[in-house]
This record gives structure tokens, sequence and C-alpha cells, in this order.
């Protein structure tokens, strides 16, 4: 069910220009050929595990095509990591997504369940709140390193601005949405795939960070 708090996205003008640079450069020539089929890995075996607390996807990362595909750009990223390969266009339709955006992550939950193969291997929750208190960030850092583990990505709608742990500010005001592809400090800290800018296609942030970057939004999970 659609909430007020969960609501319509699209990329801010900033956004915009940074996703229409990468078209105009080899962007999308960044991607990985696509894996066949028969190369589809077990979800058990998908996750890396570096260090102690610590696991990355493997991303066959590709750029959103226009401002306004980042829904379906984040759900084709995310199911990625299960060795699949789909369509952004096929997915927007299934989305119902329009140069307005997408209009909630409960439209994206249903087609990464379709495409994952389980009606139950994604469900959304919401972090109603402006700010993330301590119990949903716990549950976020929870549900990434549960998620991960499963070989699977989270998919999150974010808005307005946050820092990565390199120092960087990624600013999208009126909504975005990326995938969530690994974890280290034991979920402390998780990777983004995003798929706004090429040049930033893949930064940490702690989770706290990400909790208040969701809050009045939500995110599909494992």
């Amino acid at each position: 069910m659609r909430t007020d708090l969960i609501r319509r996205t699209a990329l801010t003008v900033a956004g915009v220009a940074a996703t229409a640079g990468g078209i105009a450069g080899p962007a999308l020539a960044a991607q990985a050929a696509p894996a066949p089929a028969s190369v589809e890995r077990v979800a058990s075996v998908q996750a890396e595990r570096r260090a102690a607390g610590e696991r990355q996807l493997d991303v066959r990362y590709e750029a959103q095509p226009n401002f306004y595909y980042c829904g379906p750009a984040a759900a084709r990223n995310a199911l990625s990591v299960q060795g699949k390969n789909i369509d952004v266009d096929t997915m927007a339709k299934e989305m119902g997504t329009t140069e307005a955006g997408t209009n909630s992550i409960n439209d994206i939950t249903p087609v990464l369940n379709k495409e994952t193969g389980k009606a139950d291997a994604y469900r959304s929750v919401e972090i109603r709140t402006g700010k993330a208190d301590d119990k949903q960030t716990n549950t976020l850092r929870t549900d990434i390193v549960r998620t991960v583990d499963n070989g699977r990505a989270v998919v999150a709608n974010i808005a307005g601005t946050t820092t990565d742990t390199d120092g960087v500010t990624h600013s999208f005001e009126g909504g975005h949405y990326i995938s969530v592809v690994g974890y280290r400090d034991n979920g402390h800290t998780v990777k983004i795939a995003d798929s706004a800018n090429p040049d930033q296609a893949s930064y940490w942030i702690t989770v706290d960070h990400l909790a208040d970057w969701i809050a009045t939004r939500g995110y599909a999970t494992s």
C-alpha cells in the first residue's frame, strides 16, 4: 500500500546535469557485457567475503539513460548481482515510471520479487519519521547485512543531501533511488551503487547517514 510518506521521486536539476553528462560520454559503455543465463550464480555464493564483518556483491553497473529512470536503473543494478540482465525500459513499464519518476518503493518491490523468482524475496520497509531514530537505523543495518549475505542488494528511495566516507556530498533534493551492494564494519558502513553519475558510481556511506537519507521514504529488503 502506498502512503503519503513514500512519495514520487525525481532527480534534482543537479542530478539531471550529472546524468546528462554521463549520456554524452561513454557512461553506458562502462557496464560489463551481459552474463548468459548459464552463469547465473546461486545466492549463497554470490557475496564475496572480504574481512570479518565485510561483504561486497559483484555489480554489473549501468548508468541510468535519463533523469527519471533512477528507479528502474537502481533495480537493474540490484538484480545484476544475481546474474540477471533486465532491460530498464521493460522495468520502467512494470513500475509505472514516467518523467515524474517512479512513485514509491512499493512499485519497485514487486518487480524485484518477480525477477528474483520468489514472491517473498523482497519486502518494503518505511522510515516514516523525518529523521531516523536508533531503532530504525539498527533495523536498516540488520536488513542490509541479511540481504547482502543472501546474495541480494537493497534498493532504497532517498531524498536530500548526505556526505560519504570520503567527504563527497551527494544531493538529491527531489528524490532518488540507489542500490546498497555491500557492507563493512558489520554493517555500520555500506556500499552504494548509484546510477545517476558514472563518475560517482560507487561510494561508501555510514548506515546512520543512509537511514536519515531514507527518512520519510522506504527501502526494499529481504
